[in-house]
Order: structure tokens, then sequence, then C-alpha cells
């Protein structure tokens, strides 16, 4: 299937998320769709907000909103101008919450470094969530925003499972080289191990070698999030995935996630206590969304006070 390239205008970039669930008030996204392909995505479901397919087309039919940059820029202006303002935005925005921020078709069109240009010229920290090491590009802008993280995405160091579910995605080792490099810089920057998949990258063998990687690479943390298909296209797509590169697990599966788009809460547990406990043996903070503090680390963490923003899903 061709990919095509769509431009859309923005009549805004910075939107309000009301979730309490969410550790963060405000999230960036400059594309719509996603090259990654990756089928585990929850954000495919967006492309059915707009009367597209969620199948090939969430890859391969990108929308990007060309005048980002300019529609952040006058938005947060805007925003500063009002009491309490700023108070209201620091530690609280996230860019990549839906689709990869840094996906291939940001090294032509560069809106999320539009986006970071106009944060940085306002003091306003940031955190960005990318499986690319495209970011590498704008450490020139993430050093200029003291407060802001970055988190790499990676769940799993298997080749077979990482091509089965994300073949389009920059390599496992290429996103690890691309954490040392923001840590070499001095960019707190860590894993965002996610999702974790049942059965396939939830062993204790499996965590550990992400983990064990993720120190040597001087991971600032960790957070981990099993698997979610929270809606019915992104479950269909992810079965499907399923049967094709594991049919002898789709049973499995289908229990496991049904009537719900979530592991049972005895899974989850099961699989944070296995985490953790590795977390620990390695001397790696495990960042966790405090409702009331969404910014805040965990007590192996840095003091709350000196916490960048985080964008994290806990195992509750």
């Amino acid at each position: 299937m061709k990919t095509t390239y769509e431009p859309l205008h923005a009549k805004q970039i910075l939107n309000g998320v009301k979730a309490p669930s969410m550790p963060f008030d405000w999230s960036i996204n400059p594309y719509r769709g996603c090259q990654h392909g990756c089928s585990f995505c929850y954000a495919r479901s967006t492309h059915a907000f707009l009367g597209l397919g969620t199948d090939d087309a969430f890859q391969h039919q990108i929308l990007y909103k060309a005048n980002a940059g300019e529609t952040l820029e006058a938005q947060l202006d805007k925003m500063l101008r009002n009491r309490g303002g700023r108070e209201k935005l620091a530690g609280r925005i996230a860019i990549g919450t839906a689709t990869d921020p840094y996906q291939p078709i940001e090294a032509r069109e560069m809106l999320t470094r539009r986006c970071l240009e106009a944060l940085v010229s306002r003091r306003i920290p940031v955190s960005v969530t990318t499986r690319s090491p495209l970011i590498l590009r704008d450490l020139d802008l993430l050093r200029q925003l003291p407060g802001s993280s970055v988190n790499i995405s990676l769940n799993t160091m298997n080749k077979e499972v990482w091509r089965g579910f994300e073949p389009m995605t920059p390599s496992p080792e290429k996103r690890l080289e691309a954490l040392a490099r923001l840590r070499e810089a001095g960019v707190t920057a860590g894993i965002f191990l996610a999702p974790i998949l049942p059965f396939l990258t939830d062993s204790e063998q499996e965590l550990e070698t992400v983990v064990r990687r993720s120190r040597e690479a001087g991971a600032s943390f960790v957070m981990g999030s099993p698997l979610r298909l929270s809606t019915r296209e992104v479950k269909s797509w992810f079965f499907g995935t399923v049967r094709g590169q594991y049919p002898q697990l789709l049973s499995s599966y289908a229990r496991l996630y049904a009537g719900s788009g979530y592991p049972s809460d005895a899974y989850r547990r099961e699989v944070r206590t296995r985490l953790h406990a590795l977390l620990e043996r390695y001397g790696i903070p495990e960042y966790r969304h405090d409702p009331e503090s969404p910014a805040a680390a965990s007590a192996s963490g840095p003091a709350a006070g000196d916490s960048p923003v985080q964008l994290s899903f806990t195992f509750e």
C-alpha cells in the first residue's frame, strides 16, 4: 500500500487531557497515523474518528498538522498571559501520546522540532515519547529545557518479537544507542518498557534483558506497562497479528483479554512484582504516576521537586 501524506490546518495543537489516570494535563501530537504501524498501537482508533481505516491505512495515510509550530506559539502565548498560566503548563505537557513524533516524516516536516522551539523560547518543560533515534537531531533544544525528559519506548530485545509486532520501527539496539547519547548529553531519559506482551515479553528473562541493557545505557528510569487493547479496532488488529505470527498463543490471549481491554488484576500484579524486583536489583528508579502529582517520582527516584515531566502508565 502506497503511503500518502495530507496536510491539516490545526486550530489548536495543545490539547487538554481530562482523564485523571493520565500523568499529564496537555498533549501535543503533530501527526495522525504513524508510519511505524505497531500492531499493538492504541492510537489506531484515532483514524476511525476521522472516518479512515484502522488497518494498513493507519500506517500509510499520514496526516500532518502543517501549522503546528505557529499554532502552538499562539496557544502558549495566550495561556501565559493569563494569571497562573505558567503554573498551569509547567511539568504537564507531553509530546507523542498518540503517534510517534519522530516517525520518518518528521525528518522532512520538522513539526516536532518547531514545537520544541516554541517550548524552549518560553521555558516550558515537556515529556517526549518516541521509538526513534531521530530525536537526537533535537539534542540542542532538549538540553535547553531543564525539567524535561525523554521516554524511549522499548519492550523487547528479542529480534523475532520486534520484527513480528513492529517491523517498521528502528531496531532495539538503535534505540538503546539513542538513550545512551541522550544521557551523555545530560538529558533525563529512560525506557518506557511498553507494552509488556503476555506470553512473549513478560518472563523474568525477557524483562531482565531489557532492564540490564537499559542500565548499561545509563537509563534515568524505567517505566513498565502491560499491553492494553482498549478498543475493538485495536484488539482486532492485534489479534490478527498474533494469529499470523504466534497462532499457538491466540487462545491464551483470547482468555486473558476476554471482555476487557486489560489483562486481569492478578496478572498485572505478578508482572509488576517481577519488574520491580529487577529494577531494585539493577538500581534503576521506577517511575509511577501519582494522580496528585503528575511529575512525581517513586521513592527510589529523584526528589519530587527535581522530577522531570513523565509520561507513564501504571499497572493498576
